[in-house]
């Protein structure tokens, strides 16, 4: 994983704190334990929260993932997955490597803190 581009608050700074704002802000609308945010290789932003299912569970990154394939984008420069732990979400990072395993995965908090 890259080094983040991280504040001295903890907090990812630039283009990367946008996807925190677009992350925070689904799982605030929607109500799911996570919101996610990816950028592609051609800028645009995809955001997405976890569904919870009886006949279907998605991490809120492999939601975001699929709507950026989906919407046909070559690549992903980086992701952001925000939940109240900042819990790592392997099956997303699984599915953000699967398009493009350079592209950082961050998980952050509530406060968009980095974890780890």
């Amino acid at each position: 994983m890259l080094e983040a581009p991280v504040g001295e608050d903890g907090s990812l700074r630039g283009e990367d704190a946008k996807l925190v704002t677009l992350a925070r802000a689904t799982r605030a609308r929607t109500g799911a334990a996570q919101g996610a945010a990816v950028r592609d290789t051609d800028g645009r932003t995809y955001a997405a929260a976890s569904v919870a299912l009886p006949s279907l569970r998605l991490s809120a990154l492999q939601v975001a993932v699929a709507m950026a394939i989906s919407s046909g984008a070559p690549g992903l420069e980086a992701a952001v997955v925000l939940s109240a732990g900042a819990e790592a979400d392997p099956a997303g990072a699984a599915a953000v490597a699967d398009l493009t395993p350079s592209a950082p995965v961050y998980a952050v908090d509530e406060r968009g803190r980095v974890s780890g």
